[in-house]
């Protein structure tokens, strides 16, 4: 890494808060819930089988209280057993919470689907969850209701896209369905009225997260302008949660555009088409130089009255970060402990995924970590109690499956070298042109 890069301070700090910083409050309900006990020290899996139980319950209030033990036990622990024998029943029981439940209830339960999806790791069941619970999300989505319960439901729905989402067209149409709920352009899922900054920064977190996981040859150059323009209008929006959300999705769009090939494309000769390509070319620089401009307002931005410095802070060496990746190309690169062990990335989609799960899991990140097998193999993170060490080699069921998700992967890292490589060439083209002028394009 280059000298600026070795002098900044890493993202660590970020992830070693409260993950309020890049994530909308609106979840600090649901982890109050979580935080609370329910019932006393028992048997942890009667515990499990009577919350279970009170699923079936009519009164709202004994759900609730049940999806709070279900949360705990899933969070704090690797439940395999009973998801091995009664994972449709929990399923299907939380579907039915999200379907007639309060706002409350529907937070919890798509808190639960998304434990369970994280506990089962990807394959059937994981592809089972997102097929089932995808039209009741979309439906639910749909409601006039608290912003909590909106969040909730982007949340679970980022999350079981990305354990079961194998399809890229599913990923995409998840993305499509998130996309739809705050974006100004109307679509089936677009809420009544102006959605609430908790909203769209829970959409914008869980939609960069996804974003990690697909094939960026599948956007053409209108989807990134579209996907550019909308972020680049929430850098100047005065909820600071949506700013870090979306400068971290566009920390990820720069990181896997690769937007020097449509410079190519705009240097044919084929009539209308190329002069499209090229127009579209043209103004995808302009967006580029408005949000470096953006992007170094909001790195140096002098607390005002009453701003949290935590929060501050957060901003600052966010978007410092990217700073230096749109200047010079240096990714962040953060550590984060996981029990005696550190858990490293070096990529925009790697602290993407990093923030997005630690945040989710709360309490239990470290539990998972050092147990999941699915996330060992997101992250290439094997604990040393594995006998491994981390420079191991992951042998579990996941990683054929999951490999092409990895940013860590020999392929990824290759291809991340070749990019880095084209973003430096323009990089340098931009640099020339806007001192020029664009209008002499």
């Amino acid at each position: 890494m280059g000298k600026r890069s070795s002098t900044r301070k890493n993202s660590a700090a970020m992830l070693d808060s409260d993950d309020t910083d890049s994530i909308s409050s609106a979840s600090s309900v649901r982890s109050d819930l979580v935080n609370g006990s329910y019932g006393e020290e028992v048997d942890k899996d009667s515990l499990l089988d009577q919350s279970l139980d009170d699923l079936f319950e009519k009164r709202g209030s004994t759900r609730e209280k049940a999806l709070v033990s279900i949360i705990e036990a899933f969070s704090t622990n690797l439940q395999h057993e009973f998801v091995e024998k009664k994972f449709a029943t929990l399923l299907h029981q939380c579907l039915s919470c999200i379907k007639r439940g309060s706002a409350k209830e529907t937070s919890l339960a798509s808190h639960a689907i998304g434990l369970l999806a994280l506990t089962t790791g990807s394959g059937k069941n994981a592809r089972e969850i997102l097929e089932d619970s995808l039209p009741v999300i979309s439906q639910a989505l749909r409601s006039r209701s608290e912003s909590s319960k909106i969040a909730s439901l982007l949340e679970c729905l980022a999350v079981i896209t990305f354990v079961g989402g194998e399809d890229p067209e599913e990923t995409e149409s998840s993305m499509k369905t998130m996309w739809q709920v705050v974006h100004p352009k109307l679509g089936t899922n677009a809420l009544p009225g102006k959605p609430s900054p908790a909203i769209i920064t829970a959409m914008v977190s869980s939609w960069a997260l996804l974003l990690t996981t697909i094939d960026p040859s599948s956007l053409t150059l209108k989807d990134w302008q579209e996907c550019i323009i909308y972020l680049s209008t929430l850098l100047d929006k005065g909820d600071r949660s949506v700013r870090i959300a979306a400068g971290e999705a566009l920390g990820v769009i720069f990181e896997i555009g690769n937007f020097e090939r449509y410079a190519g494309e705009a240097s044919g000769s084929n009539g209308s088409s190329d002069k499209d390509n090229r127009e579209g070319y043209v103004h995808l620089k302009g967006l580029i130089s408005k949000i470096i401009n953006q992007v170094r307002d909001l790195a140096s931005e002098a607390g005002g009255k009453g701003a949290a410095k935590k929060d501050l802070n957060a901003q600052r060496n966010l978007f410092r970060d990217l700073l230096d990746f749109l200047e010079d190309g240096y990714a962040p690169e953060t550590s984060t402990k996981i029990g005696g062990d550190s858990l490293y990335t070096s990529s925009w989609s790697e602290m993407i995924r990093l923030n997005f799960l630690k945040h989710f899991l709360g309490g239990g990140f470290v539990k998972h970590m050092l147990d999941n097998e699915f996330l060992h193999d997101v992250f290439e993170f094997l604990p040393k109690k594995t006998g491994l060490g981390n420079e191991g080699h992951s042998t579990n069921k996941y990683s054929d499956k999951r490999m092409y998700k990895s940013p860590n992967s020999a392929l990824a890292k290759a291809r991340t070298q070749y990019m880095n490589k084209q973003r430096t060439l323009l990089q340098e083209r931009m640099t020339s042109h806007f001192a020029i002028g664009l209008e002499e394009e």
